[in-house]
């Protein structure tokens, strides 16, 4: 498990720590689960699964980490997915998916947004690609979204969690 963040230390690493913080509790919502439970819709108002949940961060970090602050072409399976036919393809494609892969997909898409940040020194650096219109946003910008986007789903892998339990 790792650790929650240390409660002194510079901006970069605390951001880097909340960041992995919730990261390592993404992955283990998947502990112990099978294939058809990750891709089971577990409560009525909602189509989220924990496997589209895990796959949606998957490709949050290819878009803001390698997409928009290096301007790189997104990884696969997010450079081939047929996002303009459907939006939400990654919620939708991860039924397929095992919870192994899931995992993999997961953990090789953090690993690449860490080998990436490490090769930038500043966090006031922009991103190559525009977000938002024409606004470049900096590499703290960016951390502070992956926070707020990977604790908003876990927060959602929490509920769907705990509706497992309850069957």
């Amino acid at each position: 498990m790792t650790d929650y963040p240390q409660v002194a230390t510079d901006e970069r690493p605390m951001l880097e720590q909340f960041l992995d913080f919730h990261r390592a509790a993404v992955l283990r919502a998947l502990d112990g689960l099978t294939d058809e439970q990750a891709a089971q819709h577990l409560l009525p108002a909602t189509e989220l699964t924990v496997g589209g949940i895990v796959k949606h961060l998957a490709a949050m970090e290819d878009l803001w980490f390698s997409h928009k602050l290096l301007d790189a072409p997104s990884a696969e399976p997010w450079r081939s997915a047929p996002f303009d036919e459907d939006p939400d393809w990654e919620f939708h494609s991860a039924a397929a998916d095992s919870v192994a892969v899931l995992r993999e997909l997961y953990v090789e898409a953090c690993d690449t947004s860490r080998r990436i940040t490490a090769r930038i020194d500043s966090l006031d650096a922009l991103a190559a690609r525009a977000s938002f219109g024409e606004q470049l946003v900096s590499m703290r910008w960016i951390y502070l979204h992956m926070i707020e986007e990977t604790a908003q789903h876990r927060g959602h892998l929490d509920l769907l969690l705990d509706a497992l339990r309850q069957k």
